[in-house]
């Protein structure tokens, strides 16, 4: 299963992975009063999705409004363990990861 790798040492910054052959850009922040992340998505610097909060379960950047400017492939967090149940910051990276695609695959 692939999935997008983060590296939370470097929060907030910036990085590029082609989905489906297509090359995105992601922001990656990290809000440590209420312990979430947030993540925007662009492509070729345009602004598609800002801020949208990581939860567990839930498809990233769903609220667009034109799916057809969101990756071809579903990025969701997820543990395959079933141990957690959200994304703070001792989850994501140990147990929780940003899969691309179904993480039951």
């Amino acid at each position: 299963m692939k999935y997008l790798d983060i590296d939370k040492n470097l929060i907030p910054y910036r990085f590029q992975t082609p989905i489906a052959g297509v090359l995105y850009d992601f922001m990656i922040r990290y809000n440590k009063r209420f312990d979430f992340f947030t993540m925007d998505l662009s492509k070729d610097g345009i602004p598609i999705v800002t801020g949208d909060k990581i939860v567990y379960g839930r498809m990233l950047f769903e609220t667009c409004q034109d799916d057809s400017k969101t990756p071809e492939y579903p990025i969701t967090p997820f543990d395959i363990m079933g141990e957690n149940a959200r994304v703070g910051w001792d989850d994501l990276g140990s147990n929780v990861f940003l899969y691309i695609g179904d993480p039951n695959d």
